[in-house]
């Protein structure tokens, strides 16, 4: 007889748990009213860091004889000074490459003389100081000037905001759409980002009479620079629940 009591208890034990589980499954399965949506943000923002190219190249004062050269130093040493009358920290010019040419008049009269040349990057805030810069040093110096690339100094802190904005708009698209059939938006149950899209232009520095750059400081007209603003966008996507 105990063993018959005891073989229904269990028996009676694994159904109570059985429907537990079963129950505990239903709650697990049941289906969370939510709301999915996408928030767009953007931003343009003029660049206040240019980086323009500066290549310097050794020259003859008499080209014809190759006689009187003025060497790469001293233009190196008129672009340093360039730099820093013009108020910018020494760390705004930097080396970016080395190199040369042959040059010659005539291969049967004179042999090929090598000539030096020598590439910079330099950093400045406005592309207007660049023309009052190249007008300190010898025209013929200057090979070629041009932007090579633009940022912004707080381009972070953009990139911050652009994400908030974008997912403040998910969250008022959401909030519009649930009212929309009566319902009230509940807490935020996922946050993901979709896509992030930073434009940085390509400029070009127009000039191109160099000596003409170099006859006055004062006589320099404003750059002909012409570039674009830096776009900064960013997709969110978030999940809402509703209420």
């Amino acid at each position: 007889m105990k063993k018959v009591v005891l073989l229904g208890a269990l028996l009676f034990g694994a159904a109570l748990e059985s429907s537990f589980a079963q129950t505990a499954t239903v709650q697990q399965l049941a289906p969370t009213r939510k709301i999915e949506v996408a928030g767009f943000a953007e931003i343009e923002v003029v660049p206040d860091e240019i980086y323009f190219n500066i290549s310097l190249k050794e020259y003859f004062n008499d080209e014809k004889n190759q006689k009187d050269k003025v060497i790469i130093s001293t233009l190196e040493k008129q672009l340093i000074k360039a730099v820093a009358d013009a108020g910018l920290p020494k760390e705004a010019l930097s080396i970016s490459g080395v190199g040369g040419y042959q040059n010659y008049v005539d291969k049967k009269k004179k042999p090929a003389t090598f000539l030096e040349a020598k590439q910079y990057e330099l950093k400045v805030n406005s592309a207007e100081k660049l023309d009052g810069i190249l007008s300190k040093v010898e025209s013929r110096g200057v090979q070629y000037a041009n932007v090579g690339r633009v940022d912004h100094s707080k381009r972070e802190e953009f990139k911050k905001q652009v994400k908030i904005d974008a997912l403040k708009a998910a969250k008022e698209k959401a909030t519009y759409l649930v009212a929309a059939v009566d319902q009230k938006l509940g807490q935020v149950l996922e946050i993901r980002e979709l896509d992030e899209n930073i434009q940085y232009p390509q400029p070009m520095f127009m000039k191109t009479n160099m000596r003409a750059m170099a006859e006055s400081a004062d006589a320099v007209q404003d750059s002909d620079l012409s570039y674009q603003k830096i776009k900064v966008s960013y997709r969110m996507q978030a999940a809402f629940e509703i209420k």
